[in-house]
């Protein structure tokens, strides 16, 4: 069975659909840290130290860990960006 197949049977389950979401949105800000962090040119420690954070911080959130609106906003600041949220 290919994995989109697999996906959508999947996803008919409402509790696994839940869950694969709320994954889904934790590594969609996973890759948009490590992304910006890269077109900046900066290490994590870097970004950490503008962000007046740790480097564990932001390894651990570009693993996809949770992160509270004020901690990706403060790290966003410091890559000169700020944080977008649209509910769709």
């Amino acid at each position: 069975m290919k994995i989109d197949k697999l996906l959508e049977e999947e996803m008919k389950d409402p509790e696994f659909a839940r869950g694969f979401e709320k994954e889904s949105e934790k590594l969609d800000t996973a890759i948009a840290l490590y992304k910006a962090r890269e077109e900046a040119g900066l290490t994590q420690a870097d970004l950490a130290e503008r962000a007046h954070t740790t480097q564990a911080t932001i390894a651990r959130i570009e693993r996809g860990d949770n992160v509270s609106f004020e901690k990706l906003s403060q790290i966003a600041n410091a890559l000169g960006k700020r944080v977008k949220i649209s509910l769709i």
